[in-house]
């Protein structure tokens, strides 16, 4: 069932905590910090959507994971006509998925927000620390914000965390592409196909993989500060240390070892050539650290924030590499000179690539 619950002072709190969790010391640790920030002059992110948005709190039931799972919801009011008047088909996926879609008679498009490593169990990051919400109101594009999945890359993972005494399996990937769409479609006639999926941090390899093994779904993909090779030596290592830092998660029962065959699985740089058969619409942006501090982050992790961002920003220079050289000419790559792993400058990026994840889904 779906209540629209937006109370103020509890929402303020929650923006709160989050700055206080961001705060992670050790270098390993980095991966955990979520981040805000804005191109040129002092970044800033705001807390919360406007009171008054259409904004739902939904609870859909996940067989897989055996509970109800948080979502927030925004419809995004009439859907613009998507047909190709006649045209040439849409690209088909070359790993047998279903053409994308060419009109919106399948149900109104939607996009997917992913959180970061920390995500709450109240509310999703994106309305925590942005206004996402009132960007795509009234935009045709309903917006999707998955609560919860701390640590969980939004992956399907083998087994309950063993640290931390987790009582269920994560099963992420399997609630996003199947149950989720499914629900949304038959309750709030969104379309099952041809969607968009946004990633920051943690969330941003996700974005791509989900895309990668299921592209009618999710035509359009970006990647924000995402990691976008955890399957080398170091990177297992770090994402280990950050995990257990982020709620005592074990990354053993994620992927399993470090020569488990889901580590390969889920790394983006490995499955270029996936992504570029998909022929899905891309954005990957990336910065090199430094640059302006978040005005609403505490100064003491402001290195911390850098410091994630040049962690980052080698995998993303790759993944560019390896996308070109695999044939792949539908990406847009924003690497500026100087931003940290922040949210503002997440909340910049998504309202940059706004207009062409609305062109590309009603294409």
């Amino acid at each position: 069932m779906g209540t629209s619950m937006r109370f103020g002072a509890l929402r303020m709190a929650t923006r709160r905590a989050s700055v206080v969790l961001a705060g992670v010391l050790g270098a390993a640790a980095v991966l955990a910090l979520p981040a805000l920030t804005v191109l040129g002059g002092t970044p800033a992110a705001s807390a919360f959507s406007r009171e008054g948005l259409p904004v739902e709190y939904l609870d859909v039931y996940s067989t897989a994971m055996g509970r109800n799972v948080h979502v927030q919801f925004q419809d995004g009011g009439a859907p613009a006509p998507t047909s190709n008047n006649g045209g040439a088909p849409a690209p088909t996926s070359n790993n047998g998925g279903a053409p994308a879609p060419t009109s919106n008679r399948g149900g109104k498009k939607a996009v997917y927000l992913l959180d970061g490593l920390r995500a709450q169990d109240d509310f999703n990051g994106w309305d925590i620390n942005t206004a996402a919400f009132e960007w795509f109101f009234e935009s045709g594009i309903s917006v999707v914000m998955p609560v919860g999945g701390q640590s969980s890359f939004y992956s399907d993972w083998y087994s309950p965390s063993s640290f931390n005494n987790q009582p269920y399996t994560y099963k992420w990937e399997t609630f996003l592409t199947n149950e989720l769409p499914q629900w949304l479609a038959a309750n709030k006639q969104v379309s099952a196909t041809g969607n968009g999926v946004v990633g920051l941090s943690m969330a941003g390899g996700a974005a791509l993989i989900l895309s990668a093994y299921h592209p009618a779904q999710f035509s359009y993909a970006a990647s924000l500060s995402g990691f976008l090779n955890p399957s080398t030596l170091f990177m297992k290592q770090a994402i280990r240390v950050a995990m257990l830092d982020a709620g005592g998660y074990n990354v053993d029962n994620m992927w399993g070892p470090p020569w488990d065959p889901a580590w390969r699985r889920n790394d983006p740089l490995l499955q270029v050539a996936r992504i570029v058969g998909n022929g899905t619409r891309l954005w990957i942006y990336c910065a090199p650290g430094g640059g302006p501090a978040d005005e609403n982050v505490d100064p003491g992790l402001t290195v911390g924030a850098s410091s994630l961002e040049s962690l980052a920003i080698g995998s993303n220079l790759r993944f560019q590499e390896k996308y070109v050289a695999a044939g792949g000419t539908n990406a847009t790559f924003q690497f500026p000179p100087a931003g940290n792993h922040s949210w503002a400058y997440w909340g910049t990026q998504l309202q940059a690539l706004k207009p062409d994840l609305i062109t590309t889904l009603n294409g």
